[in-house]
């Protein structure tokens, strides 16, 4: 039930990255401030750095916070790329006319907090994989779609061949946005619907204060 909210929330499509053609578009000089465009719309590099705040603030004042800043290390691109995938996620869910309100959510989550031994422990559980704890509904939002959606494709996500399914849609309505990167991030892959980071060596890779 405790997922990263990456693609498939996410392991279904945790295999080999399949890198896909990068526009040029997605430059600095093209989008400045913009560490990604999806559908048109940026996703600026303050908007990405104040969500990764959130989380090393939240990861500080726990006893563990050595320890988990060190388990995700990488944190700026996980967020980006779960930033994405929430917006790949919401088109889906919005074409196949999947919603998830507020009840569903609060109803979701309390579940979550009796399975995982109470609503502390499980804000715990989610900064182990890097969410801030006012980012869980929308964690639980994710998941409330993800199931709308698997519904409405007559799949059952719990099944590889469901997972497969779900997937091929969300990478379907990925390749529909359009979606770019700024290099200094990484290269989204459409077909795996997820961010894997730039090897080019041309590219300027983000600065270790980006990634921090």
């Amino acid at each position: 039930m405790f997922r990263r909210r990456t693609a498939l929330s996410v392991s279904a499509t945790a295999a080999l990255l399949v890198a896909a053609p990068l526009l040029a578009a997605c430059g600095d000089a093209a989008h400045p401030g913009a560490a990604a465009i999806v559908d048109g719309k940026r996703i600026t590099v303050s908007q990405l750095q104040a969500k990764v705040k959130d989380v090393r603030a939240a990861q500080a004042e726990t006893p563990q916070g050595g320890q988990l800043v060190r388990n995700t290390g990488r944190l700026s691109l996980a967020t980006l790329n779960g930033m994405i995938f929430d917006r790949v996620l919401a088109r889906s869910a919005q074409d196949a006319g999947v919603t998830a309100d507020r009840a569903d959510v609060q109803r979701w989550r309390a579940a979550a907090e009796r399975q995982a031994g109470g609503a502390g422990r499980l804000r715990e559980m989610w900064l182990q994989q890097g969410i801030a704890p006012d980012e869980i509904d929308g964690m639980v939002r994710n998941q409330l779609l993800l199931d709308g959606v698997a519904r409405h494709l007559g799949v059952d996500r719990g099944t590889p061949q469901g997972q497969q399914r779900l997937a091929r849609a969300l990478a379907k309505t990925s390749r529909s946005l359009g979606i770019d990167v700024n290099p200094r991030f990484g290269k989204w892959d459409d077909q795996q619907v997820i961010l894997g980071q730039t090897k080019d060596p041309w590219i300027t890779p983000a600065s270790a204060a980006e990634q921090a």
